[in-house]
């Protein structure tokens, strides 16, 4: 694999980063899919930082979804046994009661490191063009009113990365996800043309920038993509042509990833679940093939459960008095990802921590205020009870999206709306968007354990909760005994990624893989 995974290139892309690496490599980078371009403000309207996703339907959860919310609290609550929402919570001076667990996880080292931060240097200082370089030094006139070393300061016409989401929000940029709950993210404000166009251009900085692949030499390599079942043709034939026509690679191998997910821990049949960040997916392999029969779709990930994170602390009054807004404030959503990657578990008991909070109202003076989370172990739990969830409502695509006229799509159907074509039955993220019995199957309300029979996430403490719960599920007179979630071989975000590498060579080169 070392020898000849040096000019094969593995692609994963994914609503919230992109995978991008060797085959040879042992992890690719993981880079946020993203992109900030610097746009031109009129003379009347104050410069600030755009996000294109300020187009959806519903920011917030609306009175309904609340109430909603608010009863899958208690129910979790019952189950953890934690205090309920309308009991007396107690004060941030007061001593915890006896049964009530609580984790100061905040060293002096780690209080240096979190009070830091750094906006992104949006100027691109570049020494102007010396037309003179071919006279002699002692030949050159220099006026007195200039000097000859000056630099001409300049934005950066485009940002990538984790760089656009640390943005300055008085700079005038727009900042873009390409992909979105799975799908392009199209919509009447980001059309099919700049969504390519920026898959294209992120996916072209990666493989120059990070991996050194000079544009004349792509033709010397070959791309694997390994996508989700979210997909549709369309997009998937969208991608397949940045990589060939764009990108310049002489080859491409799509794979899916839930069957990458398999192979990547060596396994031939097992139920994948790939929770993700805005969607999870689950699909049944079985003898080295996907069953799509049982591919499911559930409309939350990890993001959402960062939302919930903060609606709990805003529940519970521990949240400092910012203006935090993870939807429309990248920035803030990258610290609520850090605060439930490092402090929510599922456990019994309630669950708080101490940690630091910051506050990116102003670009130039970040705050930040020490302060107890509390009830870090309701938020994971939303992957069991996903009303206490509540995600982003997107506006559907232009009507043209819909109608695809290749021949890879086989039926129309009419809704009462307008008409669709079906492309290959991909799930949408949308509501009006079609579903097929046959394909993906979108469901909103339903939990992990209703949906699947096994599965792996990072989050601690959730497979021994899966597997009890799913034992409990299957019925008498089935001969199970065990449920067990499989721990990963390797890092549980890479797993798809490295297994399509496993998938090509076995399958493609006839390599003996370990």
């Amino acid at each position: 694999m070392a020898e000849r995974g040096a000019n094969l290139v593995v692609i994963n892309p994914g609503s919230s980063n992109v995978r991008i690496g060797f085959a040879s490599q042992d992890v690719p980078f993981n880079i946020p899919h993203c992109i900030a371009r610097h746009i031109t403000q009129r003379k009347d309207d104050t410069p600030r930082l755009s996000v294109r996703d300020k187009v959806m339907l519903n920011c917030h959860a609306t009175p309904s979804q609340n109430a909603e919310r608010e009863r899958a609290y208690d129910i979790i609550a019952s189950l953890l046994k934690i205090p309920f929402l309308d009991e007396e919570m107690p004060s941030a001076n007061q001593a915890l009661p006896p049964k009530m667990g609580r984790v100061d996880a905040l060293s002096s080292q780690q209080n240096k490191d979190d009070s830091k931060f750094t906006w992104t240097d949006v100027m691109d200082r570049k020494r102007p063009v010396d037309k003179d370089a071919d006279v002699d030094p002692l030949q050159r006139s220099t006026p007195d009113d200039t000097e000859p070393n000056s630099e001409e300061n300049m934005y950066k016409e485009i940002i990538f990365g984790e760089d656009a989401l640390k943005i300055p929000p008085s700079e005038s940029y727009c900042l873009s996800h390409p992909i979105r709950r799975g799908h392009f993210n199209i919509s009447q404000d980001y059309s099919l043309h700049q969504v390519l166009e920026d898959l294209r251009t992120i996916w072209n900085w990666i493989l120059t920038e990070k991996l050194h692949i000079n544009p004349r030499d792509r033709h010397l390599y070959s791309a694997i993509l390994v996508l989700g079942e979210t997909f549709d043709n369309r997009e998937i034939k969208e991608m397949l042509s940045i990589v060939l026509c764009d990108l310049g690679f002489s080859t491409a191998v799509i794979h899916q990833e839930a069957l990458a997910a398999a192979f990547g821990n060596g396994l031939s049949t097992s139920c994948v679940v790939n929770i993700g960040a805005q969607i999870t997916q689950v699909v049944c392999v079985e003898d080295g093939v996907a069953l799509p029969h049982t591919a499911l779709a559930l409309p939350y990930g990890g993001d959402d459960i960062s939302r919930c994170l903060l609606w709990v602390q805003r529940r519970h009054r521990t949240w400092p008095n910012f203006q935090t807004d993870p939807v429309n404030k990248p920035i803030d959503m990258l610290m609520l990802n850090k605060l439930k990657e490092s402090y929510s578990q599922i456990r019994s008991g309630s669950f708080d921590a101490v940690s630091v909070v910051h506050s990116y109202e102003h670009e130039k003076s970040v705050g930040h205020q020490k302060t107890k989370l509390s009830a870090l172990n309701v938020p994971p739990m939303g992957l069991l009870y996903p009303r206490v969830l509540v995600p982003e409502e997107y506006p559907p695509p232009p009507r043209s999206w819909f109608q695809d006229y290749d021949d890879m799509l086989e039926d129309t159907w009419q809704t009462s709306d307008s008409l669709y074509s079906s492309g290959n039955g991909g799930f949408g993220m949308w509501d009006n968007y079609p579903m097929f019995p046959t394909r993906l199957k979108k469901f909103d309300n339903i939990g992990l354990v209703e949906a699947i029979v096994g599965g792996t996430a990072s989050t601690a403490g959730l497979a021994p909760v899966l597997e009890q719960r799913v034992l409990n599920t299957i019925p008498s007179n089935q001969p199970i005994e065990k449920a067990e979630v499989l721990q990963s071989r390797s890092y549980p975000l890479f797993v798809p990624w490295k297994g399509g590498v496993v998938i090509f060579m076995k399958t493609v080169m006839g390599c003996r893989v370990n």
